[in-house]
């Protein structure tokens, strides 16, 4: 069963905190949020307690649109992109894990927007995440 973490809204997703429930996967967090965060994506990370969810979320933004968002859950963290349908054949064509795919075309859409949701917990998987990212970043 999945857990979701950062539910108390007094404590703050300080570096410490997310080293502390992340465990083995802050590594992975660690290098995800130096690469969006430098370079080519510049992004910028605000974690936002959410009263509807009850939860501490991220949200990574590219100036004032929203990119993706992420959540910390038990052994991993999850990141929630979403598009319309105009973007569908670009997702087919990205060289892309068709896991990714195949999980994206099963979700259902949320009013006029489809979710793609990834759980990361290893490195290996940041490299789909960042074509992921770099394609989402370059549509207006």
């Amino acid at each position: 069963m999945e857990i979701q973490l950062l539910r108390e809204q007094e404590i703050y997703p300080s570096k410490e905190v997310l080293k502390d429930v992340l465990g083995e996967v802050y590594n992975v967090w660690e290098e995800l949020e130096m690469q969006v965060t430098q370079g080519e994506f510049a992004l910028t990370l605000d974690w936002n307690y959410y009263n509807d969810g009850k939860s501490w979320l991220c949200k990574v933004c590219n100036k004032k649109k929203t990119v993706f968002w992420l959540s910390v859950w038990e052994g991993f963290f999850k990141t929630t992109f979403f598009f319309t349908e105009k973007h569908l054949e670009s997702i087919a064509e990205l060289e892309i894990s068709e896991q990714i795919k195949e999980d994206f075309c099963r979700m259902k859409p949320v009013g006029k927007l489809l979710p793609m949701l990834i759980s990361i917990d290893r490195h290996e998987q940041l490299a789909d995440l960042l074509k992921i990212i770099k394609l989402k970043k370059e549509w207006k």
